[in-house]
């Protein structure tokens, strides 16, 4: 199984950036990774958080492919602890899906186009975190599963 990342907007921040560059160095020894940046809305003054929100789905929903799954990441989301979560992608693995696409959206969440087309939501915390951090702490977190599921020492119970 592939997992694919879908972002909107690059990390600004340079330590952001650093920690995500590494972890996105280990995952593919585990399996295929992609890690996609949307590029921003240019000229948004003259749109509506609902507009924005709209024409970013339609990025996010151009991004996937026929029999791609998609997780939202979502402060509304399922929460798991670590051991949870990589169960869950295991679940996703042995049940033959070929790409499972997660997506962190832009400032003002994701359209209802988007949300419907989701297979899940996934919340990282009850606390909320700048969409450029999560992109840090969900790849630490993707990371950390994938070295629960092949019984490696990084993760402490």
């Amino acid at each position: 199984m592939k997992i694919k990342l879908v972002v909107i907007g690059k990390t600004d921040q340079g330590y952001l950036r650093d920690g995500i560059e590494d972890y996105h160095k280990r995952i593919p020894h585990y399996l295929p990774f992609e890690y996609q940046i949307i590029p921003d809305l240019k000229n948004t003054r003259k749109l509506s958080e609902e507009q924005q929100k709209e024409k970013e789905g339609e990025l996010i929903l151009d991004q996937l492919k026929a029999g791609d799954e998609l997780i939202l990441l979502d402060e509304r989301g399922q929460t798991f602890r670590s051991a949870e979560f990589a169960r869950f992608l295991e679940k996703k693995m042995l049940g033959g899906l070929k790409t499972l696409v997660f997506v962190i959206g832009g400032p003002y969440g994701f359209s209802d186009a988007v949300y419907q087309k989701a297979a899940g939501k996934v919340s990282l915390s009850k606390m909320t975190f700048s969409h450029q951090l999560i992109r840090l702490i969900f790849s630490e977190q993707l990371y950390r599963a994938l070295t629960i599921l092949k019984g490696e020492p990084y993760h402490h119970e």
